[in-house]
């Protein structure tokens, strides 16, 4: 019976500690990587991007949400020159900032496609997340794309889209 008890108590205790959840999109080793010093040339252009994104949608009635994975994909798309991102900032539904993944400026290579992964059970953002970037290039190449591609599966069935982000003045 001591014996008894005392696994009771123990096990009582790990139930009771809760970890910290961790998402994979946080993780600021791969930003650190990719930090740059900012040039200071004048020749480049200065832009900010918005990207809508969703880590739920409604299903079935308004009560009722279904869990996304979103990939956001931000894209050089030049041959030859890189750009540079200042910020990303993840908003949620009601405008309220979530995370900022990274505010010092990181490079994309020619052709590269860097990513954030917000995992399904991130439900922070909900049903009207979106994000804003701030990024410079030179001025004769082209802006960056950004691009977010939701995904959910469920037994065989599967849900996906994708939307693509909007240059504001």
């Amino acid at each position: 019976m001591k014996y008894l008890l005392a696994f009771f108590m123990v096990s009582l205790f790990i139930l009771s500690c809760k970890e910290e959840k961790q998402y994979s999109s946080i993780d600021p080793v791969n930003w650190e990587k990719r930090t740059i010093a900012p040039s200071g040339s004048d020749s480049m252009i200065v832009g900010s991007t918005y990207l809508s994104v969703y880590s739920q949608i409604y299903s079935q009635t308004e009560h009722v949400t279904h869990d996304l994975t979103a990939t956001v994909s931000m894209r050089n798309i030049n041959r030859a020159d890189t750009v540079y991102l200042t910020r990303a900032q993840y908003f949620d539904t009601k405008g309220n900032l979530i995370r900022t993944y990274f505010n010092r400026t990181i490079y994309i290579a020619p052709m590269e496609t860097i990513e954030i992964v917000i995992d399904e059970n991130d439900k922070e953002g909900g049903t009207g997340a979106n994000f804003l970037f701030d990024w410079t290039a030179a001025t004769d190449s082209q802006e960056p794309h950004f691009e977010a591609v939701m995904i959910s599966t469920s037994g065989q069935q599967g849900l996906s889209f994708a939307s693509q982000g909007i240059r504001l003045e």
